[in-house]
């Protein structure tokens, strides 16, 4: 362990310097890849010119910076306007498209198909998804009969088999077809949905690509195959099956898809989850590797509203870091997220429940959102309008979309800066394939879907939890990826050129051949490898066993030898990590149990930190890198100033102040004094105005419409008024009041919303003071207040939830569309009619907190 400290101790901490910096240039150019883009479903592909501008437009307006357009089923009673996928006249709404979002500065990806998987017309039987099946007890080749899931028209058939390279290219040639047939110039970038290919274990090459691959017949082994892992040899056939399996896939089809849309001019981008294969070498293929969301996080966030109906979230960091790993690892400038799918029950999401998510997110990793998502509705279509069944629903008809745009400026600033510079991880996590190949029992066939990868893996997860919690940052990396490893003065540098300071091993018990001479090079150059809690003992797979197990067991002799190799132990309260990187912890995550995630730049470091839970920092927090000066920046406001920062027992710290809910961006420089205006502190002074009385309330947008005027003694969420019209409508209230006040010289003054359903935008005597669509709703008002009367004005939008309740109270028939229709968010049929009405307007204390500039008296 003492050569271990010496090794880690004189790792290098910086890549370059800045003697002159200013602090005008903290963010990024904001591009169009820097704001969020959606998923534009065309239901039925019923579009026309006008509906496409207009809708674009709306986007463009918001701040949206793309679309994805994938091409669902239809609306009942449009049967007449559908367009099928990829006749002439639908990839002239497709080539419309492209030069509309041109002119309006905004990209255009779409979907390598409709619905998903990938399957059309012209997928035939041979070319079909297919299953081992037994026939009198002899193997052959079945299909699975799966048609495409959610197909718009022209696009429904079987799935296509995704083992079979010649299925693959016959299907992407319908593609080639329709581009060139009507001249249309190919989209920026092609998109595929997660891997839900049901059922399909098989194809007819596989027994030779198995022998090839593996060194013997799988035609031998049936029987073992078949077995469940009953015997030892049974679960080294099953687990050289899967590793097969994923061979296949990522060689037969994603390389083929790869080189297809590159052919083309075009990106990929690829949900990897779901499908058989080491999501990790999947995601690392692509141009930029796309995780999900789904569902919805209990944050411990004090006011953050919390909905009786809920899904709990299957994605935590662990689970989203599988993308975000891939594209450091492999030197991607992007990872990007299906954002918000289910995150609530249809139209009751806010735009204060989406942030918090959306942070989890960007510190797991993501800075690309792809919201989940905007469906096409044409001008004439009442409201809701034509809406998707698994949406947050990011559109002009949602109520949330008045306040949206302040959303997406966030979005956008955070991206910018998180697109900038490269990634900073501290240690690679080696994802033990073989292990879980080799011991999960129930089918030879294997997949990792979001929803179960906790329970596949629980002794990776754990691992990857404490490094977090920790304080530290890792990135996961695979077999193939571990092969591309260098080593450059101590650190270990990916083919990708990420750099980091060990590798560590969690609980790995079998472990190829090639893969352990690999650690061994790399530990022989002076790589730092951590096994934790055990070293491999065995290998996997079954060809030449005994003679692959000697030579395993010489190189594992020789690298536990090794002066940078050490064990740790995994045991609960044992050091998982050697004390030697104790320098480089966060004490942002591991004293205060916030969230954040480091990059670096060419003249320091980059973050962004969040806090999820209930803990409000106001105090000295160590950073795990040296700086001599730093810049903060409110990404809510792009407020930027110098922070305060000192160098003490060797650590940077920086004074942090931060509310929970809240996040900021840190930028530091290695050397050099940073020119730019003092971030400011602030401290209250106890005195606080509560506005309590003379307020008025009147709609300026109401459906139905409200014309009555309110008195109210204090702020009250207008459900609650007696006006039945109240209890069922959808709009925004300007909530009023005239108060006097003085101030005093050298105060700055806090206005203090309280609990807002859903956001709101302030006017202060007649001026814009912001808009505050997340917790803590709270915004800095002091230059826009004066002595004497004052006049403030909150327009608050509340939910659609109410109105929607009212029209299946009603009986209004807005479940209009095919396939699956509308189902709720447990996939059940589900009527809104009995939600009682959610609180809509300012429906808690509205005060202003007097402050006092830290140091001023």
């Amino acid at each position: 362990m003492k050569h271990l400290l010496f090794t880690v101790l004189m790792l290098p901490l910086f890549w370059g310097c800045t003697k002159n910096v200013s602090g005008t240039e903290f963010f990024p150019e904001i591009t169009r890849e820097s704001r969020p883009w959606t998923r534009w479903w065309w239901m039925g592909s019923a579009v026309d010119s006008a509906g496409i501008t207009r809708s674009l437009e709306a986007m463009s307006r918001a701040g949206i910076g793309g679309v994805e357009i994938t091409p669902i089923y239809g609306v009942k009673g449009q049967e007449d306007r559908y367009i099928d996928y990829l006749s002439p006249r639908w990839m002239r709404m497709l080539a419309f498209t492209e030069s509309e979002a041109e002119r309006l500065g905004m990209g255009v990806d779409m979907n390598s198909g409709t619905g998903w998987p990938f399957g059309s017309p012209e997928t035939g039987v041979d070319d079909a998804a297919s299953r081992l099946v037994f026939v009198d007890g002899r193997p052959e080749v079945g299909r699975t009969g799966q048609r495409v899931k959610r197909a718009a028209p022209g696009g429904e058939g079987f799935v296509v088999d995704h083992f079979d390279r010649g299925a693959v290219r016959r299907y992407l040639e319908r593609f080639d077809r329709a581009f060139a047939d009507n001249g249309v110039a190919f989209p920026h970038g092609f998109f595929n949905d997660s891997y839900e290919v049901y059922g399909a274990d098989w194809t007819a090459s596989l027994p030779d690509e198995f022998e090839r691959r593996r060194g013997y017949r799988i035609q031998d082994h049936f029987a073992e195959l078949t077995a469940d892992g009953a015997t030892d040899t049974s679960a080294r056939v099953i687990a050289d099956y899967r590793e097969t399996v994923a061979d296949m896939l990522r060689d037969n089809f994603t390389q083929v898809w790869i080189d297809w849309a590159h052919g083309h001019g075009a990106t990929v981008r690829n949900q990897a989850h779901g499908s058989p294969a080491n999501l990790l070498d999947l995601y690392a293929m692509v141009d930029i590797p796309e995780c999900e969301s789904f569902g919805i996080t209990d944050f411990d966030i004090p006011g953050l509203r919390r909905d009786s109906i809920r899904r709990t979230n299957d994605s935590d960091p662990s689970v989203l870091k599988y993308a975000s790993s891939a594209a450091h690892v492999a030197g991607k400038k992007y990872t990007s997220a299906e954002t918000f799918t289910w995150l609530t029950e249809h139209f009751r999401t806010s735009l204060s429940q989406c942030k918090p998510e959306l942070d989890l997110m960007f510190a797991s990793g993501v800075n690309r959102v792809f919201f989940h998502g905007s469906a096409y509705s044409p001008h004439d279509a009442p409201w809701p309008g034509w809406k998707f069944y698994a949406s947050v629903d990011m559109s002009p008809t949602n109520t949330i979309w008045r306040d949206a745009p302040a959303f997406f400026d966030y979005i956008a600033r955070v991206q910018a800066f998180l697109q900038s510079g490269a990634s900073d991880g501290d240690f690679l996590l080696y994802l033990p394939i073989y292990d879980i190949w080799h011991e999960q029992r129930g089918d030879f066939y294997l997949s990792f879907s979001i929803h179960d990868m906790r329970r596949r893996l629980p002794e990776f997860c754990g691992a990857a939890d404490r490094i977090m919690a920790c304080g530290y940052d890792a990135d996961y990396i695979s077999d193939r990826l571990l092969a591309e490893c260098s080593v450059e003065n101590g650190l270990l540098v990916t083919g990708g050129g990420a750099r980091y300071r060990a590798l560590i091993l969690p609980s790995v018990k079998r472990l190829p051949l090639e893969t352990l001479e690999q650690i061994d090079r790399l530990a022989r150059q002076g790589a730092t490898v951590i096994f934790a809690g055990r070293y491999p003992a065995d290998v996997p797979g079954l060809f030449r066993l005994e003679e692959r197990r000697e030579a395993f067991a010489a190189t594992m002799s020789r690298l536990r030898a090794e002066p940078t190799v050490a064990l740790t132990d995994t045991a609960v309260g044992g050091s998982l990590l050697p004390a030697a990187f104790n320098p480089y912890r966060e004490s942002f995550v591991a004293d205060f149990g916030g969230n954040l995630i480091r990059r670096r730049h060419d003249g320091g470091h980059l973050y962004f930190a969040v806090m999820l839970k209930n803990c409000r920092i106001d105090s000295w927090v160590t950073l795990g890198t040296k700086a001599e000066s730093a810049l903060f920046c409110d990404p809510l406001t792009g407020k930027t100033g110098k922070a305060r920062l000192r160098n003490r027992n060797g650590a940077t710290e920086i004074y942090m102040q931060l509310q929970p809910g809240q996040s900021l961006l840190l930028k530091t420089f290695t050397a050099g004094n940073v020119s730019a205006e003092e971030w400011t502190y602030y401290r209250p002074t106890g005195k606080r105005t509560t506005l309590d009385t003379g307020w008025t309330m009147h709609f300026i947008d109401s459906e139905p419409a409200v014309h009555e005027s309110f008195s109210l003694p204090a702020p009250v969420s207008w459900t609650e008024l007696d006006n039945d019209t109240l209890k069922r409508n959808m709009g925004t209230a300007l909530y009023a009041t005239t108060f006097d006040f003085a101030k005093e010289t050298g105060r700055e003054y806090r206005l203090h919303l309280g609990d807002v359903r859903e956001s709101a935008v302030v006017s202060v005597n007649g001026k814009n003071a912001g808009t505050l669509f997340a917790v803590p709703f709270e915004m800095n008002i002091g230059n826009l207040l004066r002595d004497g009367k004052n006049t403030l004005e909150v327009a608050v939008t509340n939910l659609p939830a109410n109105r929607i309740a009212d029209y299946d109270r009603r009986g209004v028939e807005w479940r209009i569309f095919h396939e699956i229709n509308f189902v709720d968010i447990n996939y059940r049929n589900t009527r809104f009619d009995a939600w009682d009405p959610l609180p809509s307007g300012l429906t808690g204390t509205v005060a202003i907190e007097e402050l006092a500039v830290d140091g001023s008296d």
